[in-house]
């Protein structure tokens, strides 16, 4: 009987040591580690901002963010086009293994959605087609967007290059989703340049001088010198994301994104007054969000500074 108390005492010494040495690692960032299945995840929360380092699947599915809980959802996921990222080269066995993939995914944040929610879809021209149908019978697609840029870098040769991304506007209840067309007009060129007038009206009145956009946004590519730049393939501009964010949120709501990258998503939502949840699986990546979403300057004893960009010009003398 004695020894089966001592082991008890043992095995609860043990658990209260375990635990003491979770509280410390916590305490340093406010960071929680959260068990699922075999693997965790660890995120910081601070201000109505949640970063989160771990798979996007087994955290959408984990619980920590309640269904029904989220406004507006941006993912911009790995293409598969072997694109090369912190953690090494993203691609899947067969096209049909990469769909199956974002198909479980993208059902995990739809439950995610607040009833009046929405959601912007970015992808691969190859793909967007497959998700496009499968996403038809769980969810409004309300535009199809293109986003233009331009090609200044290295050209094809034997084939048109590539100038642009899809993304989908997606909104769980076509009756009842947040829009603020005032909050994204653009200058319209009839009206603003030309000062062209509507003779079909009676009075004959001048032409709008700002207009809702259309579906084709054109925002340059985040460049090496631009001030947003971070080191990531893929990183998308603060300029596309302000639009997203003002038009199809409100201040005080939820925004998503699963996929974080250089968290730029959660820096413009922190930004315009909305709480933002970030998740990626790269912790390079997670150390970019907390230094630029949350100013953090130490991440486990490692000082989180911006790298320094070379003001140099190639073949250049200066």
């Amino acid at each position: 009987m004695n020894e089966i108390i001592a082991l008890i005492g043992l095995i609860l010494l043990f658990w209260f040591f375990v635990r003491r040495q979770q509280n410390k690692l916590s305490d340093s960032l406010g960071e929680n580690e959260i068990g699922y299945r075999q693997s965790y995840f660890e995120n910081v929360e601070e201000n109505g901002v949640n970063l989160i380092l771990g798979d996007s699947i087994e955290v959408l599915n984990s619980g920590l963010i309640p269904k029904g809980s989220v406004n507006l959802i941006f993912a911009d996921p790995p293409y598969n086009i072997k694109k090369k990222f912190a953690q090494g080269v993203l691609s899947w066995p067969s096209d049909e293994e990469y769909v199956d993939w974002c198909k479980t995914w993208l059902d995990s944040c739809i439950d995610l959605l607040a009833d009046n929610g929405s959601f912007y879809l970015m992808g691969a021209t190859q793909f967007m087609p497959y998700l496009d149908i499968y996403l038809r019978e769980k969810i409004e697609i309300k535009s199809r967007i293109i986003w233009s840029y331009d090609s200044s870098g290295v050209q094809a040769k034997s084939h048109y290059g590539s100038m642009y991304e899809p993304i989908f506007f997606m909104v769980k209840n076509p009756k009842n989703y947040v829009f603020n067309a005032d909050d994204i007009r653009v200058e319209a060129k009839t009206g603003s340049k030309r000062k062209l007038i509507d003779y079909r009206k009676d009075p004959p009145q001048p032409y709008n001088t700002t207009k809702i956009p259309g579906n084709v946004w054109e925002f340059p590519r985040v460049r090496y010198r631009m001030p947003e730049y971070e080191e990531h393939p893929t990183q998308k501009p603060e300029a596309l994301l302000e639009r997203v964010i003002l038009a199809s949120s409100n201040e005080g709501d939820v925004v998503l994104d699963p996929f974080a990258g250089t968290f730029s998503t959660c820096a413009v939502a922190k930004r315009l007054n909305r709480k933002t949840i970030g998740i990626d699986v790269a912790e390079e990546y997670f150390k970019i969000g907390l230094r630029r979403v949350l100013g953090k300057s130490e991440y486990k004893g490692e000082k989180l500074i911006k790298p320094e960009k070379s003001t140099k010009r190639r073949n250049s003398r200066n």
